[in-house]
């Protein structure tokens, strides 16, 4: 299961009751940070999450309103809180600004205070452990290196216990074995196969996140069936032409989007100050009524076996 955390949802720039672009993925003991807008330190620390275990950045893209906040958290980093290391990913060209930001503004010639480590993202898998994987794909927006990241959980295949006990597979380490995929000899000489008590392949949870984007061309066999796809809503329909102009995406295309590749559900983020929240959530769920326009500090949780679920709502505007 993953449990997304909003500490940003504002396009451009910020407003009373939203922050720049941040979000934060939690899985097991690892929390991943997608992106960091002016303020994110700020948002941490009103989201309760803290900074413990927050060592992995992923970079959606260099746009200032989403690096920005790097600045003020390295800077956090040098004088109250400590980690072990941090790892932020991106695009070359993300990267580059980046560097610019923290060595040659932040840093100046000081030693970061922990390993620091920039790490140049190419499509494919990340980073993986037994029960889920972290995967880059390129997306179109302004500029080049842009990514989105699925966090996909490991497809498992179910422990029929009622087969297991038809058998007579005692409960404990035979039942652990057979889970793990490894055949069991009874005490009456039996060979039991896993195959006798696991049942079909179950695809594990996956979310999406897109970042900014222009257009969803090419990103069919990665969105699809996905349970919870995260994208940008930073235009309604009636403002098309201008979110072609800027390479960005609306509240209607993303939802005729999400009916057409089977999501499960639809978390608009990246919230332009011209709109009221009302406007771009009619706008997306008359065409996919499990939409949801998210606000900051929002929390949703991702399962394979149960529709995604609000974990926490805030108390921003309506």
């Amino acid at each position: 299961m993953f449990e997304i955390v909003f500490l940003g949802t504002s396009a451009s720039a910020p407003s009373v009751h939203r922050g720049l672009s941040a979000q934060v993925v939690m899985v097991k003991d690892h929390r991943y940070l997608v992106d960091c807008g002016e303020g994110t330190q700020r948002q941490i620390l009103k989201s309760g999450i803290g900074f413990k275990r927050l060592n992995r950045i992923l970079l959606t893209h260099g746009h200032l309103d989403h690096i920005l906040g790097l600045a003020g958290l390295m800077s956090t980093f040098m004088r109250w809180e400590s980690i072990e290391s941090l790892e932020i990913w991106g695009g070359r060209a993300t990267l580059d600004r980046v560097q610019e930001l923290l060595f040659g503004v932040v840093l100046r010639g000081a030693k970061p205070p922990m390993p620091l480590h920039l790490i140049d993202v190419k499509p494919g898998v990340l980073m993986e452990d037994a029960d889920y994987s972290v995967s880059a794909f390129p997306v179109k927006h302004r500029g080049r290196d842009n990514y989105g990241y699925v966090f996909q959980e490991k497809s498992r295949r179910p422990f029929l216990v009622e087969k297991a006990e038809a058998l007579g597979v005692p409960a404990g380490p035979e039942r652990a074995r057979l889970v793990r995929g490894e055949a069991v000899h009874l005490s009456d000489g039996r060979v039991i196969e896993p195959d006798a008590v696991l049942g079909p392949d179950l695809p594990g949870a996956r979310l999406v996140i897109t970042g900014d984007v222009a257009t969803f061309d090419g990103l069919e066999p990665i969105v699809q069936g996905a349970h919870a796809l995260v994208t940008e809503a930073t235009y309604t329909d009636e403002d098309a032409e201008m979110a072609d102009a800027f390479g960005h995406m609306t509240a209607g295309r993303a939802a005729r989007f999400a009916a057409d590749m089977g999501v499960g559900t639809l978390l608009l983020t990246h919230v332009s100050r011209r709109y009221r929240e009302r406007d771009v959530l009619d706008d997306a769920r008359r065409f996919f009524p499990n939409s949801f326009v998210v606000r900051d500090f929002d929390r949703f949780a991702i399962a394979k076996d149960r529709p995604v679920s609000r974990v926490e709502r805030s108390d921003g505007e309506g």
